[in-house]
């Protein structure tokens, strides 16, 4: 007797064709950037390991003179040991600034999906050499400063490339509410980041880089057998990233700023084509000639990038600060010890998670990006003032904290990569031309990334001198990234005003 089809494959025969390879791609592309910042995520874990409180542990069984540096790993085991983690930071993070700028225009010229396979095996050989330095026994600052290096160039292919790959399959109906849900990818990759380095940290730290090494690579393999970057390749209905609704009418206002709820379609989370698909055949089409990548000059004139690049370099200078130096604040705030900061810093992560989410909800029923990312932004300043007073008094508090200041900082952080890119990359000033979706992203992520590694810099630098001064820092380049904004807000809150006076009249 023939057992019934499978429930499972029931549900993939009933979805449009469409949907199924949208599906496919928001779910390769998720497990892809998932893996980049796992394997980013463990040098935060392992600085505590590198120069712990060696006192704590016991006299010297090698009886050194220098008992409180004893079990630290040279060459951090000196006075000025914040300082080289913040040059082992700024490595990774200026080498990865200055390669986004150059990747994205490497990621409108090539096959994506050689070009993001490629980086992740890459990206997971360099992780997986920084920790063969514990088995290697090696001790000399340049070998990790190299492949800090090295690493911070091959992941720049990452973001450009999962961001054109999701842009091509999504057009702009509910953008936001899509890419929040997948720009979860982030917080969860720094989560299984820091648990997966945690479970080695204490006793051989150099598995807590080689395991995430070979999963970045492991899943790069998998992406380079099932991505598909376009949908005409597979007979699939290209989305409609502009509707007629967007086009300017005569007295030269778009729709949307007369109707910020323009955005949000009737559309379905996955049909974001809004054209049904059921009536293609299986074989792939001709792809039709490919218009001409815009120019690095041509993607900074686009409305709004300059505004959102300069929002998200202090954006992600908070963010980044965060991701590198949370687990070694709690350790000298809290005294917790090494695998449990970095557990409880995890929540940081899963604010980031609902932060992303609730900033594309929000921005897709208001149509107002810049909006909903200057309001987070304002609420994240006097959080994060009290976190530094309130949010070692109990470990409730601190999660409870955690959890709102990561969702309030990672939110206008998680909307402005995503679907701000994705917007700005296919505007209408491009007339159809979405070749600038990894320019555009490159630039904006590119610019954030300066701010990423200033940020741990100079939290390196101000940390010695108390850590009250590191977060007076993060409030400062909290309210520059809201004030960066000021412009596209006024526009919008313009096209609402305009929007309501012709409703009333």
């Amino acid at each position: 007797m023939r057992a019934a089809l499978a429930p499972g494959v029931r549900l993939l025969r009933a979805l449009p064709r469409d949907s199924r390879y949208q599906g496919l791609t928001l779910v390769l592309t998720f497990l892809c950037y998932t893996s980049y910042h796992l394997s980013r995520k463990p040098i935060s874990i392992v600085k505590s390991q590198l120069h712990p409180n060696c006192s704590a542990l016991g006299p010297n069984p090698h009886n050194d003179s220098n008992s409180s540096t004893w079990c630290s790993w040279a060459p951090f085991d000196g006075d000025n040991y914040k300082e080289l983690f913040g040059a082992l930071d700024n490595a990774f993070l200026v080498a990865y600034a200055i390669g986004m700028f150059i990747s994205g225009i490497f990621g409108e010229r090539l096959p994506l999906r050689y070009y993001l396979s490629g980086g992740m095996v890459l990206s997971g050989l360099f992780t997986a050499l920084f920790g063969l330095g514990y088995f290697w026994d090696i001790h000399v600052l340049w070998y990790f400063i190299v492949v800090q290096v090295c690493n911070g160039l091959v992941q720049t292919t990452g973001w450009p490339s999962v961001v054109a790959c999701v842009g091509n399959w999504f057009g702009k109906g509910k953008r936001g509410l899509i890419m929040g849900i997948w720009n979860s990818h982030t917080s969860v990759g720094n989560i299984l980041g820091s648990l997966i380095a945690g479970v080695w940290v204490s006793s051989a730290w150099g598995l807590s880089f080689i395991v995430p090494g070979i999963i970045i690579a492991a899943v790069g393999i998998i992406c380079f057998f099932f991505l598909v970057e376009y949908p005409e390749d597979v007979g699939c209905s290209p989305p409609l990233h502009h509707m007629a609704s967007d086009e300017e009418d005569a007295g030269g206002v778009t729709t949307n700023e007369k109707d910020p709820e323009a955005v949000t379609s009737n559309e379905g989370p996955l049909s974001i084509s809004g054209q049904s698909s059921t009536d293609h055949s299986d074989s792939p089409t001709e792809p039709a000639e490919e218009p001409e990548a815009i120019s690095f000059l041509g993607a900074l004139r686009i409305p709004g990038v300059v505004e959102f690049s300069l929002c998200l370099l202090f954006a992600k200078l908070v963010s980044y600060t965060f991701l590198y130096w949370l687990p070694l604040y709690i350790v000298n705030v809290a005294h917790f010890g090494a695998k449990e900061a970095g557990d409880l810093s995890t929540l940081f992560d899963v604010g980031g998670i609902l932060g992303g989410i609730f900033a594309g909800l929000i921005s897709d029923y208001t149509g107002g990006r810049a909006t909903t990312c200057c309001v987070m932004l304002v609420v994240a300043a006097p959080m994060l003032f009290l976190y530094n007073r309130v949010g070692q008094n109990g470990i409730g508090t601190s999660i409870a904290m955690l959890i709102v200041c990561g969702a309030l900082v990672n939110g206008p952080y998680a909307l402005i990569t995503t679907a701000v890119s994705a917007d700005l990359g296919t505007h209408e000033s491009l007339k159809g031309n979405a070749k600038a979706l990894s320019t555009v992203t490159a630039i904006i992520d590119g610019t954030g990334s300066i701010g990423a590694a200033l940020g741990p810099l100079l939290a390196g630098l101000i940390s010695p001198t108390g850590w009250n001064n590191v977060f007076y820092m993060l409030i400062a380049a909290d309210v520059l990234a809201c004030l960066l904004l000021a412009r596209v807000v006024v526009k919008e809150v313009r096209g609402w005003c305009g929007y309501m006076a012709r409703k009333r009249g």
